[in-house]
């Protein structure tokens, strides 16, 4: 087998993972903010266990250190809000709300990334937008806040994914990722005592188990893999796979959840119409070569 071939089945594998993170984001009982803080705790000390990341950790300027903090706080809100959006809708909603991320970043990336306006992505945006309406006209009411959490959640992942393209390349990517998911647990742990409920409960062991096949099987696994295969992939190549990660969200929700019984037609059209433009949006980008900033982990 080619590295490239290898690499797509590796990619496909994460993408895979990166699905399930919503079924298990619906199985596990706990609130969203500490099902969040328990992933990102056990992954972000993990990293720190291993040297290479303690010796990058010492390279860094300080001033490039607070960066990648900042956007581990809005990593944090995107996973807060996009298990929120699970917890009041379902896991094909949240799914669904995150494949408009490529519409929002059209908007986001020009003005946070310093990149050039282009307008055909500014049209890919728009052909979204008559699918979220029939996505909205296809979820019960009671999951309309749900909806609305979640296409927050895409907005989070087009401000933290226009970020990292600026900066993630001036770091190792492990250590990037420590110190996201590190300045993440800090915050969540300082807005845990505003949030109603227990402070941040200790899981039981149905949910203990799921936590750790989170933050280790669809978290650090695939990101070790995955960094491991864009070494062959172009970036267009890498986002026409990561764009299947609503799709496997989707499918596995049905028989797994039986999520096809609270949602209605109109919702998997608007979904069809939102998957086409996504798709047509790595077409813009052909050629360019992967890197880390391409990895968005659900």
């Amino acid at each position: 087998m080619t590295p490239a071939r290898k690499a797509h089945l590796q990619i496909h594998f994460c993408v895979l993972l990166w699905g399930v993170t919503a079924i298990l984001g619906k199985l596990i009982t706990l609130a969203a903010l500490p099902l969040v803080w328990w992933r990102m705790l056990l992954v972000s000390v993990t990293l720190l266990c291993l040297p290479r990341v303690w010796r990058s950790l010492r390279a860094l300027p300080p001033r490039l250190l607070l960066s990648y903090a900042g956007i581990g706080v809005i990593v944090s809100l995107h996973w807060l809000t996009f298990y929120g959006a699970i917890k009041l809708a379902n896991a094909s909603v949240a799914a669904t709300c995150i494949a408009l991320c490529p519409a929002f970043l059209a908007i986001v990336e020009p003005w946070v990334a310093g990149k050039r306006f282009d307008a055909r992505e500014l049209l890919i945006g728009a052909a979204v937008v008559p699918g979220v309406a029939l996505v909205a006209g296809g979820v019960p009411g009671e999951m309309r806040i749900g909806l609305a959490v979640g296409v927050l959640s895409a907005i989070f992942v087009a401000f933290f994914s226009a970020l990292n393209k600026r900066l993630v390349d001036k770091a190792d990517a492990l250590t990037v990722t420590c110190i996201e998911l590190g300045s993440g647990t800090l915050f969540l742990t300082l807005l845990a005592p505003f949030m109603a409920g227990p402070l941040l409960p200790v899981p039981d062991l149905h949910d203990g188990v799921l936590i750790v096949l989170l933050a280790y099987g669809c978290t650090l696994l695939p990101f070790v893999l995955a960094l491991t295969a864009l070494r062959y992939l172009t970036a267009f190549a890498t986002q026409m796979v990561t764009n299947l990660e609503p799709v496997y969200a989707i499918l596995l929700a049905i028989p797994l959840l039986g999520e096809q019984r609270e949602l209605g037609w109109t919702f998997y059209v608007g979904v069809a119409i939102i998957l086409g433009a996504v798709f047509a949006h790595p077409f813009l980008h052909r050629g360019e070569v992967a890197g880390a900033s391409d990895l968005v982990v659900p």
